[in-house]
């Protein structure tokens, strides 16, 4: 388990992290979202002990990160898949890390085996492809066998297979009852990976539940329908709280309504629908509309705003 409590990093007078409180826990897996300079990075060093906090506290399965005798094997963490000697071949490099811990080569081999490594464990390090670094990355962080992982953008470089490998990795890491805590900028994986979300904008957090909550509460589903009769159909769905736009493709959009509510009514009404589907947000939308006012690096032509109701705090520069 991961639990910051007033987690602060401050830079001079810029604010990095802004006293922010957060769980992760076992058994699942957590997403870790939010802009560029959100302070992600900075969270994550502070939490294995690369930076030291300018006030509060993160422990990592209930102590400080500095505090375990054995960290490789309570905590294991990808922050940087370039932190390798370009020199040493990869299984010299992870031989290497596992006698700080005296772990054996078997275990090497095993965590080589586990990253697909096989064919490349005797090749240097520096002559590695950005997916092979990233692949010895998290070869690196299981190689202590640890209770909590830890991986900043493990997907990147990587090709199909091996964003697939990632994936199946994290949850079944997750589903032996470790802790996982995945940061990325790809959306649709984080998706399809992560249980809960942990959002970050200028070093406050802005949203923290259930991936299904957070879509839900900032994103707008509709019902897309086509009828017969859309005309006859948009006058019987209409009323309080119900509004029915027509589309391009002549289809209808439907909010206030679920599609369930739209069939009975139709069905009711005696008109004939060929269509009735219902249309859930997305979670880059949600995304989007959460950081909407929380991006530092802003391409022109790209501002955006939040959607109502979304609280937007968070000021000053960050790292």
């Amino acid at each position: 388990m991961i639990e910051a409590r007033g987690l602060t990093k401050r830079y001079g007078h810029r604010t990095a992290v802004d006293a922010i409180d957060f769980t992760v826990l076992p058994g699942r897996v957590t997403g870790f979202l939010g802009p560029n300079g959100a302070g992600k990075s900075t969270t994550m060093r502070m939490i294995v002990g690369l930076d030291r906090p300018t006030a509060g506290s993160v422990e990592v399965n209930g102590r400080p990160y500095h505090e375990h005798r054995a960290p490789l094997r309570e905590v294991g963490v990808l922050v940087d898949a370039k932190a390798a000697h370009g020199g040493r071949s990869a299984y010299r490099h992870l031989l290497a890390i596992a006698a700080t811990h005296g772990l054996g080569s078997a275990r090497v081999r095993e965590v080589i085996g586990l990253a697909g490594l096989d064919s490349v464990a005797g090749k240097r390090v520096g002559g590695f492809s950005l997916g092979m670094g990233q692949r010895l990355g998290i070869a690196t962080a299981l190689l202590g066998d640890p209770a909590t992982v830890i991986l900043d953008e493990p997907v990147n470089g990587l090709d199909p297979e091996g964003v697939r490998w990632v994936r199946t990795l994290m949850r079944g890491l997750a589903a032996e009852g470790r802790t996982v805590l995945l940061s990325s900028h790809l959306m649709s994986e984080m998706a399809q990976t992560a249980d809960r979300l942990i959002v970050i904008g200028r070093g406050r957090i802005l949203a923290d539940g259930p991936i299904e909550d957070i879509i839900a509460g900032s994103t707008r589903s509709v019902t897309r329908v086509r009828a017969r009769d859309a005309d006859r159909l948009t006058a019987t769905l209409a009323g309080p709280g119900v509004v029915v736009s027509a589309l391009p493709d002549g289809a209808l959009e439907v909010s206030g309504l679920t599609a369930e509510e739209v069939a009975i009514a139709a069905a009711a009404a005696g008109v004939v629908l060929h269509e009735v589907t219902a249309v859930s947000g997305s979670l880059e939308e949600a995304y989007i509309a959460l950081t909407a006012g929380e991006v530092e690096y802003r391409s022109a032509g790209t501002a955006g705003t939040g959607t109502p109701g979304t609280t937007i705090t968070g000021t000053g520069a960050r790292r």
